[in-house]
């Protein structure tokens, strides 16, 4: 079970809802039509998700709204469920977006300020299986961080590359490379990786393999293979919101080339 503290993470929240505030009220009418790298959604269905699932936080129903069966992009019910919040905002202006995103948080933040450590300690159910609600509170950091950066690359207008929102993304992001390492890539037991994330976003992460592979806060020799990447494009690959071959021009393998070929193509587990 994952512990997070309730601060953090609520200013984390806090972070990223002002961010999106104020990306949103920079957008043209155009812009919020603009396609995305999320397939089948726009800049305005991005922002509809993010708004949507603290809405589904608060208790709200999912609109009934009619889909196609055959949307490529909708694989399971999650995403069926997520695609009718989305559907229900296609008419609707971006101010009219932005104002419901405003009236929904605000209900989310007195929520969260009920809430003390204990809360955030207690089981939940999260996207990442059983855990505490503290880690679905970060997975919610991360999530709507990831598709402001969708939203922000989409208009061609970068930023919100470092704070609290962003460490706490990368917190997530990197609880995933165990699995990315050992299972994904089949890296060998008794291997050991190093992946090294330049600016924007700088951070060293290690991943030692034994009886599995898991995240260690250093290693105790020179890993077999380090992967030195750029930090924001670190985030873009493992959301998968670029392909590798996007990159490669930044990308650096130090070591065991085959290895850290095999751990790149698999970072893309969010998509």
């Amino acid at each position: 079970m994952t512990t997070v503290d309730r601060d953090t993470i609520v200013a984390a929240l806090d972070e990223v809802w002002d961010a999106l505030f104020a990306f949103g009220d920079e957008l043209t009418d155009e812009e919020w039509d603009l396609p995305t790298a999320c397939p089948g959604w726009s800049v305005r269905d991005n922002m509809s998700h993010c708004l949507a699932t603290e809405a589904m936080l608060l208790g709200r129903p999912t609109p009934e709204i009619e889909l196609p069966d055959d949307l490529p992009h909708v694989r399971n019910d999650i995403g069926r469920i997520n695609e009718r919040w989305v559907a229900s905002y296609r008419g609707r202006s971006g101010a009219e977006v932005m104002a419901d995103y405003r009236e929904i948080v605000g209900e989310r933040r007195a929520a969260l300020a009920a809430m003390d450590q204990a809360a955030f300690d207690a089981d939940s159910w999260t996207p990442a299986g059983p855990d505490t609600y503290g880690r679905f509170m970060r997975i919610r950091v991360m999530d709507q961080w990831m598709h402001e950066q969708d939203m922000r690359e989409a208009v061609g207008r970068p930023g919100h590359l470092a704070g609290v929102a962003v460490d706490a993304s990368l917190d997530e992001l990197t609880a995933a490379l165990g699995f990315v390492v050992g299972k994904r890539a089949a890296a060998p037991a008794g291997s050991a990786v190093r992946f090294e994330l330049t600016e924007p976003i700088v951070r060293r992460i290690d991943v030692e393999v034994t009886d599995r592979a898991r995240v260690v806060e250093a290693l105790d020799r020179d890993p077999d293979v380090t992967l030195t990447v750029p930090g924001d494009r670190f985030c873009r690959l493992t959301g998968g919101r670029v392909p590798m071959d996007e990159i490669a021009a930044g990308v650096r393998i130090d070591g065991d080339a085959a290895l850290g070929r095999r751990i790149l193509s698999s970072l893309a587990f969010m998509i």
